[in-house]
């Protein structure tokens, strides 16, 4: 579904006060109040809360779905290079999205109080990821750069768990490096490049046959 400016407008303050207050937490009166509109324009939009996760959920995961379908199709690419730009990708996301991936963590976390809705939300967020992960290895099988008995969910729970880590842990990470004097946006940039290296390292171990020829960095 296309939304418009103003329904991009609700989602965007909703999914902040998602993140900071949880989902049980945030009423459709606070978004309205934070948004600065009507309350029953939200209904009118969205119909109601679940509704308005739901949009969220789809704004969020169909953009980045639709990249990696369009690197599964890209011909000049080998796997190796693929899983590089996955990589890129998916940390690019984390870093401008933080917002949403606080709402997965915290209702991954608050099992008990969650809804079914949320529950179901999170699994076909995280199996659509799996599944693009699984094509994308699959390819590299196939051609045999990659080795045969690779656990998919295991790497992907390294990916975005590591990730997930670093950027919640962002005033550890200052202190423990001595970064205290970076801007935000310039402790952002050392993130990415160094967990860039870090992970495809990883997967490098991982997944290259070792005859192969190594990630290029």
């Amino acid at each position: 579904m296309k939304y418009n400016q103003k329904q991009m407008q609700i989602i965007g303050v909703a999914e902040k006060l998602f993140s900071e207050k949880g989902f049980s937490g945030t009423s459709i009166r606070d978004i309205s109040q934070y948004a600065d509109i009507n309350v029953s324009m939200i209904s009118y939009y969205f119909g109601s809360k679940e509704k308005l996760i739901e949009a969220l959920f789809e704004v969020r995961s169909k953009d980045f779905l639709t990249l990696l379908a369009d690197l599964l199709s890209n011909l000049d690419l080998s796997p190796v290079q693929k899983v590089n730009v996955m990589i890129d990708w998916v940390l690019d996301r984390f870093i401008k999205n933080q917002c949403f991936h606080n709402i997965m963590v915290r209702e991954q976390l608050s099992a008990d109080s969650r809804s079914v809705q949320i529950s179901d939300l999170l699994y076909s967020f995280k199996t659509d990821n799996l599944r693009a992960m699984e094509k994308i290895i699959q390819e590299g099988q196939q051609t045999g750069e990659f080795k045969n008995n690779v656990d998919v969910l295991m790497l992907s729970t390294a990916l975005f768990g590591t990730i997930n880590q670093a950027i919640s842990t962002q005033r550890f990470y200052r202190k423990v490096h001595n970064l205290e004097e970076l801007s935000q946006q310039d402790l952002e940039n050392h993130l990415k490049q160094t967990l860039s290296l870090h992970l495809k390292k990883f997967f490098k171990v991982m997944l290259v046959q070792e005859l192969n020829k190594p990630f290029e960095g």
